[in-house]
């Protein structure tokens, strides 16, 4: 298999969250993929084959190590950039287990990058028996929380709860037990819980843990940020059209989420970012 390893969302050439990116002639059998992602080891890797008779278009599928995943944020930017440099810069269309979605694939000041249009977003907020359960798992209470944006599940392309601390102190603790947290992540169906602390209205400082993928935190989350933008739309919150999302500081690896939307209820919203190669094999 054609496998390459690029970090996206990376800043300066450092940070970024690594995903698999895997360029098939053909469709791999599941269990094949699902073994290629848990040797591969990072949170996600995109397998995508070659739509036949569709220029710049590939069926994708997602794999975590230990389960497939909807719809992966940076691993699109991972791939996007893969088919930059392996086919030129341009938009490749990607047609998903539930979404056809696009990737721009574009040139920045630091190199290759990428530019995913989501799948369409949704938000509703969380059930008490969500809030309760994510609440006990991470060791929240209720004076953590900021409630300018209450507790929510939030889609685009994958479901995410989200809590808002009050405290960047308290986001820089966030810890919980990896098994509960698949449990639980499994029993509501959620790809990540995610933290965020406002910096101001259009910076956001943010943790995710991605405990159903058999992983304790991502560095990286571009669903999640997709989502999160519809909620910050459907909440009406002055966002400007764009705004910047700071994740894996407290990893030690820095990454910079750049997303732009619309006031269009449920639309598409734009997640971009840089990226970096870290192996070829």
């Amino acid at each position: 298999m054609d496998i390459h390893r690029i970090a996206a969302f990376s800043t300066n050439g450092k940070g970024g969250n690594p995903a698999g990116v895997v360029l098939l002639d053909r469709a791999a059998p599941e269990a094949d993929m699902q073994k290629v992602a848990a040797e591969v080891g990072y949170s996600e890797t995109a397998f995508a084959v070659p739509v036949e008779g569709a220029d710049r278009t590939w069926r994708v599928r997602y794999f975590a190590p230990e389960s497939e995943v909807s719809f992966c944020g940076h691993a699109t930017i991972a791939l996007g950039v893969a088919l930059g440099q392996r086919s030129g810069t341009g938009t490749y269309h990607l047609d998903l287990n539930t979404a056809s979605i696009t990737v721009d694939a574009i040139t920045s000041v630091e190199g290759m990058a990428a530019r995913l249009a989501s799948p369409p977003t949704e938000s509703r907020a969380a059930s008490h028996e969500e809030t309760d359960d994510a609440m006990a798992l991470i060791g929240l209470t209720d004076d953590d929380l900021d409630m300018r944006l209450p507790p929510a599940r939030i889609h685009g392309g994958a479901d995410h709860l989200v809590f808002a601390l009050r405290d960047r102190a308290r986001l820089a603790k966030m810890s919980y037990d990896l098994d509960e947290g698949r449990d639980m992540m499994r029993r509501h169906k959620l790809v990540t819980i995610m933290l965020v602390y406002i910096e101001d209205d259009r910076v956001f400082s943010v943790r995710n843990a991605f405990a159903s993928g058999g992983v304790l935190e991502d560095p990286a989350t571009g669903a999640a940020a997709a989502a999160f933008a519809g909620y910050l739309r459907d909440r009406s919150w002055p966002h400007a059209g764009q705004f910047t999302i700071r994740q894996g500081e407290d990893m030690g690896v820095p990454s910079i989420i750049e997303v732009r939307l619309s006031n269009e209820v449920g639309s598409s919203v734009q997640v971009s970012g840089t990226a970096r190669f870290i192996l070829d094999a």
